[in-house]
């Protein structure tokens, strides 16, 4: 049985079970082959910029908002989001966007 190459990982790929990048082929999105090395290079700077960028844009911490919800409206969003090519965040975040721009803004 020949063991299939996965697709490249990008910023929106679905986390999923842990691979033994040693023995397992996968590549980034520039087609370079991602090692245990790599990935420890990767989630140290990650660590060091403090994580994702800002959705501003600008050098500050964009806040969050935790909730949580059924199993099924969970495996619902994703997918739709798979669908759609986004993430689980990127489709809550769009959904209350798009509520907060209906509602008038008091005060």
């Amino acid at each position: 049985m020949t063991e299939r190459t996965p697709p490249p990982v990008t910023a929106d790929s679905p986390i999923g079970p842990d691979v033994d990048l040693d023995r397992t082929d996968v590549r980034l999105e520039d087609g370079t082959r991602l090692t245990e090395h790599k990935a420890a290079e990767i989630v140290d700077e990650v660590r060091r910029r403090g994580g994702r960028p800002s959705l501003t844009g600008e050098a500050a911490t964009s806040p969050r908002i935790v909730f949580r919800v059924t199993p099924a409206v969970r495996d619902r969003a994703a997918e739709i989001a798979a669908r759609e090519g986004k993430t689980i965040s990127q489709l809550a975040r769009e959904a209350l966007e798009a509520r907060v721009a209906t509602e008038p803004q008091t005060a």
